[in-house]
């Protein structure tokens, strides 16, 4: 019996040395309890009504509590207490109606100002629209707020943003990379999001196959891409720095491998960047216009084929057993090329082969169809030109 009531008090001392330790350590900092304050006002607004509502509830419940307690202590059995008989009282239940009541109309004012606040688009600056796919995000600077809106979407900055490659290879097994060596794991993309500090971004949120969700905490909101609809918000970022999301609704498989990535950064490197973006944009544009060689179309294709194409088909090329078909000796990859034309382009009902056609240029869609063609085993020999895409369109 010494020996267990020993063991116990060893245990229990361990336990508080432990959770005394981790009370005043840095741990406490990579464990928060609250929401986070967020970088704008929509965020802080959210933020001030959370607080206030948990302090609302933290005395109601002191207030609740404390009489539930003080009545049995102060009344118990054992203290000779003898419970009274009354039916009713008027002025009771006028109290506790109108109490509820009137912290409720208390608590709504700001709360409705917090939403009217939210939906106020007007006077943005910059309009940005975000469109969800399966599993990946595309971005297209509407109204940059340096250039104006373009009304050809060519003169615009778009793009798509996948989950960085290094953090994709991560994922595979047997991949050998180390998830633990790399920082912000799956919360990393290829082409994060620029926005200026200072100014009122709208971002329009929709989707192309299934129901996304756009999501960034410290931008204070979560927004649903619903096909066929948009939604609208706003941010106006109030600090330079890089702010992580994700897309929060169930999407599919690969759900979880959709990251946001917002850089705030000043005007004066926002501008730089667009600038960076539409030269980067046209020297795509005039790659479409050239010959290219089996080498660069192949280099070129596996690069644009472990983006887009190996979540499903997989590295190997094998595909999914009983799920996605395998393009290794398939009749599409080693078939007529029109027909592997088509059905990259447009895609095939019913099915999670997605169109392509507004997804990718000319040139990536040459180089991934050669690639396909020429590798795995894959022995067509065929070389598909920009120019092949552009008459298939």
């Amino acid at each position: 019996m010494q020996t267990s009531t020993g063991a116990l008090k060893r245990f229990l001392a361990v336990s508080l040395a432990a959770i005394t330790s981790f009370w005043g350590s840095a741990a406490l900092a990579a464990f928060p309890l609250n929401m986070t304050q967020g970088v704008t006002p929509v965020a802080h607004t959210a933020y001030s009504v959370h607080m206030m509502m948990l302090w609302v509830c933290t005395v109601v419940g002191i207030i609740v509590f404390g009489a539930i307690f003080y009545s049995i202590i102060k009344f118990r059995k054992s203290k000779g207490a003898v419970a009274s008989n009354f039916h009713e009282s008027t002025t009771v239940e006028i109290i506790w109606t109108a109490m509820p009541f009137l912290v409720l109309v208390a608590v709504s004012i700001p709360a409705a100002k917090g939403l009217i606040a939210m939906e106020d688009v007007g006077e943005s600056e910059i309009t940005i629209k975000a469109t969800g796919y399966q599993w990946k995000w595309h971005y297209d600077y509407i109204n940059d707020g340096v250039n104006g809106a373009q009304a050809d979407p060519d003169k615009r900055v778009r793009f798509f943003a996948n989950l960085d490659k290094e953090h994709n290879d991560a994922r595979q097994l047997g991949s050998g990379v180390d998830p633990a060596s790399l920082e912000h794991y799956l919360m990393e993309v290829d082409n994060p999001i620029v926005l200026p500090v200072g100014k009122k971004v709208r971002i329009l949120t929709t989707a192309a196959d299934v129901i996304h969700s756009w999501w960034v905490p410290e931008l204070g909101f979560k927004r649903d891409a619903i096909p066929g609809f948009i939604n609208e918000s706003w941010a106006l970022i109030e600090k330079a720095g890089i702010y992580r999301g994700k897309c929060a609704e169930l999407c599919g498989k690969d759900h979880g491998f959709m990251p946001i990535v917002v850089h705030a950064v000043e005007p004066a490197e926002y501008e730089a960047w667009l600038a960076g973006q539409l030269e980067t944009q046209a020297a795509a544009a005039a790659s479409g216009d050239k010959e290219w060689s089996m080498d660069e179309l192949m280099a070129r294709g596996e690069e644009v084929y472990n983006t887009n194409c190996a979540a499903c088909h997989q590295v190997n090329g094998e595909g999914l057993s009983g799920v996605v078909p395998g393009l290794k000796g398939s009749a599409i990859a080693i078939g007529p090329i029109p027909e592997h034309l088509k059905i990259v382009l447009h895609g095939k009902p019913g099915t999670a082969m997605a169109a392509y056609a507004a997804q990718m240029n000319d040139a990536d869609l040459a180089a991934v169809i050669t690639y396909e063609r020429n590798t795995w085993g894959n022995d067509a020999g065929d070389l598909v030109q920009p120019s092949d895409v552009k008459a298939a369109r």
